[in-house]
């Protein structure tokens, strides 16, 4: 058995009216750390910010028409995180809109929600998913 975490291949993507200004809200709100973006004549194409606990997202300026048309502001994503209190202080001190939490969920997690300036919705909480059965696999 591989004792190394296989890499991140599920990867949320979206597109932001203005992704500079969302990627330094996501970094200095939540402490996402920019790896990458790629930009040309003022259009950021692609960046990527990593989460520090491992995975990240995708993102880029919206283009319409363009084949990866996406509606900015309509994003939810759920980030899994040792210390949602942690997140919440950040967003918190950052000027980040607190939706809800920190809170308890009955199903073991503790979570708080908060929306970015574009509108999207992020869910940070304790919950890593259900574990997968051991013999599962992909077809």
């Amino acid at each position: 058995m591989n004792a190394t975490p296989n890499p991140p291949t599920v990867w949320p993507a979206f597109r932001a009216r203005d992704s500079r200004a969302l990627i330094d809200f996501l970094v200095a709100a939540f402490g996402f750390v920019e790896n990458v973006a790629y930009e040309e004549d003022g259009v950021i194409h692609h960046a990527q910010l990593d989460w520090p606990e491992g995975g990240g997202v995708m993102l880029g300026d919206d283009r319409p028409g363009t084949s990866w048309d996406r509606k900015p502001g309509t994003c939810g994503a759920y980030v899994v995180t040792a210390d949602p209190d942690a997140v919440h202080a950040r967003a918190v001190a950052a000027g980040a809109e607190i939706v809800e939490g920190p809170v308890e969920r009955d199903y073991g997690s503790r979570e708080v929600i908060v929306r970015d300036p574009e509108g999207n919705v992020w869910s940070f909480g304790t919950y890593p998913g259900a574990p997968r059965e051991a013999d599962a696999t992909v077809s």
